[in-house]
């Protein structure tokens, strides 16, 4: 998987910059179209035997590398892909921060195949690993979370998403004498904010899309910390489509090793517009400039890579 660091990279600069024309434009459909187009476009140009496991679009009809797609030239190791052209389409489109794009890649086989649908998730940094229980109550995982963290339980921070759905969550954690930090977009960015000892984030939970779940799993898994995961079929359609994926028991709590069953994994992103980890795209002189991070799973390392680009990187809009 080292090997591929680099291409992967490609990818996600290439389907940054695609996605540039759009920021500020309101065409969700036109940003996400020219993300994806361009995300396969370059994922077929790579020396693997690469399939879409679990992809962006479902939920919202948008326009998606769909799960099950077979990407890349036929040759090469096999690949399992999890991939986010855009993950915050919503902010890009009205040129707020929390826009990126992802991917992520693992040996063939040890990523979850799952449909793309809502999933409970709870993630914490290396010190809290195997102290979490998703099964368990809030208040028995932050207080175990803070004992891991060395802290009180009134020190320890927590990041929601600040949606409806999790107002509940959010009062309950605030009754148990934690402290919640809210975020609006980008969910995949946050959970990995466990990880990096700078942003002082003990631990993330809430309900979103799946496949930012397991694109936070591996950038998780690559860096020593933990996600657990809970997928949420709101009705027999969603439950069928588990079960044709192989998910027998949908209800189940899915450990980290189900969501990701290598250490050899890579995860990439590139910021579209600010976030807490990544610049947005620069325009200086006729050039671009972008900002990305790159984790490779046997090194435990983020590496942030800024990288220079000439107009016509940017396609046409």
């Amino acid at each position: 998987m080292k090997s591929l660091l680099l291409d992967f990279l490609r990818v996600t600069e290439a389907s940054a910059l695609a996605a540039l024309p759009w920021v500020g434009s309101g065409d969700k459909i036109a940003a996400d179209d020219v993300a994806t187009k361009t995300m396969r476009q370059y994922l077929n140009q790579m020396e693997i035997q690469g399939t879409i496991v679990i992809g962006e679009g479902e939920i919202d009809n948008a326009p998606m590398l769909y799960i099950g797609e077979k990407v890349g030239l036929g040759n090469g190791p096999g690949v399992d892909i999890a991939v986010d052209p855009i993950e915050g389409t919503t902010p890009t489109i009205n040129g707020q921060g929390n826009a990126i794009t992802v991917i992520a890649a693992a040996p063939k086989g040890s990523l979850l195949h799952a449909p793309d649908m809502y999933m409970e998730k709870m993630a914490v940094g290396p010190k809290a690993k195997g102290k979490i229980d998703i099964t368990a109550s809030l208040k028995d995982n932050i207080e175990a979370v803070a004992k891991a963290n060395d802290k009180k339980v009134s020190e320890l921070n927590v990041l929601v998403q600040d949606r409806p759905r999790h107002h509940e969550y959010i009062d309950a954690i605030r009754a148990i004498g934690a402290k919640v930090y809210l975020f609006n977009d980008g969910d995949v960015i946050y959970a990995t904010a466990t990880c990096i000892p700078s942003k002082n984030i003990d631990m993330f939970f809430g309900v979103g899309g799946a496949p930012e779940g397991v694109l936070g799993a591996v950038a998780l898994k690559a860096l020593g910390g933990e996600m657990q995961a809970k997928l949420l079929p709101k009705d027999d359609e969603e439950w069928q489509r588990c079960m044709e994926m192989g998910i027998m028991e949908p209800e189940n709590p899915l450990t980290h090793v189900q969501l990701v069953g290598s250490d050899d994994c890579i995860f990439a992103a590139t910021g579209i517009t600010e976030n807490i980890f990544l610049d947005g795209i620069k325009e200086d002189h006729g050039n671009y400039f972008t900002h990305s991070i790159l984790i490779n799973g046997k090194e435990n390392k983020l590496h942030y890579i800024k990288s220079q680009h000439e107009r016509n990187a940017i396609l046409n809009k």
